[in-house]
């Protein structure tokens, strides 16, 4: 388990460099004293692992640069290896001049060892365009994995057409670099859930498993369940959202990665809702 002496932490991510697991996760000092005031305060910390259970904390492995689309708080993201052997960490930025929290983009940084990270990009990767996403509020959580065609990249998005809570999708954008990126329609259809967080491609015994975060206040049919899950035929899925199954052996866990561990099995970790901001020890999956 994972704690941060005086700080609240809660989602995280995992990269892994074939010794040690690292987690990436959001952070903010307890000092704060209302946790909802986190969400402005957020910075990127660090910890490894050989075995997903003790953790080594680091330096922070990137905070709100000083200038710029980036610089208020940095929220959820992914990291992903290059073929030049670059690791990428892709990132949500809230900046001062935006509209608080709603004002979300995304940001990279690179790194050639996990350690030291530098702010790669002084423009947002991607924007929403209005055909296909609202322009406002929820653009965040990249997540980037490699396909058959090249680099792909997965965002917390919502449809301007659909009710809210039946309007979250996945939106979708490609690259053949990992650095320059052409958005395209959504990778999902609107189903149930108001937003589709923290998503995951993985493909566990045989099956391509898209995983995502949905807090029961964002379904529209409510459930106790945060975690989903639903099968595709491919990375890029289909994925039929309204098809969708809770994990439902820790119904409160939240932004939970899906992580594969030394002996080839799988397991799931993050934070348990509500405002338990410590990261728990593996969840065998299924």
């Amino acid at each position: 388990m994972l704690r941060v002496p005086d700080h609240w932490i809660w989602d995280s991510w995992i990269a892994d460099d074939g010794d040690r697991y690292h987690l990436f996760f959001l952070k903010a000092p307890s000092a704060l004293g209302d946790p909802d005031l986190r969400h402005t305060s957020a910075r990127i910390g660090h910890a490894s692992s050989l075995d997903l259970i003790e953790w080594e904390v680091h330096e922070d492995a990137l905070r709100p640069y000083h200038r710029g689309f980036d610089d208020l708080a940095l929220w959820t993201g992914s990291v992903a290896r290059g073929d030049d052997g670059v690791w990428r960490l892709y990132y949500t930025a809230i900046n001062t001049e935006g509209r608080d929290v709603r004002d979300q983009r995304i940001g990279m940084a690179e790194s050639q060892d996990l350690f030291t990270w530098r702010r790669a990009a002084d423009q947002p990767l991607v924007t929403p365009d209005p055909r296909w996403y609202r322009t406002s509020e929820t653009w965040r959580d990249p997540f980037v994995f490699r396909a058959a065609d090249g680099w792909h990249m997965l965002i917390t998005a919502r449809s301007p057409h659909e009710p809210r809570l039946r309007d979250g999708v996945l939106a979708h954008a490609r690259s053949d670099d990992m650095v320059h990126w052409e958005l395209g329609p959504p990778l999902t259809e609107p189903a149930q859930f108001g937003q589709l967080e923290v998503s995951q491609v993985r493909h566990v015994d045989g099956r391509w498993l898209l995983i995502f975060t949905c807090h029961p206040d964002e379904q529209a049919e409510p459930q106790p369940y945060c975690t989903w899950l639903v099968t595709g035929a491919s990375p890029l899925g289909p994925f039929d959202i309204a098809e969708a199954q809770p994990f439902m052996r820790e119904p409160r866990l939240f932004a939970a990665p899906l992580v594969r561990r030394r002996d080839g099995t799988w397991a799931l970790i993050g934070f348990r809702e509500p405002h338990d901001f410590r990261i728990v020890d593996p969840i065998p999956f299924p």
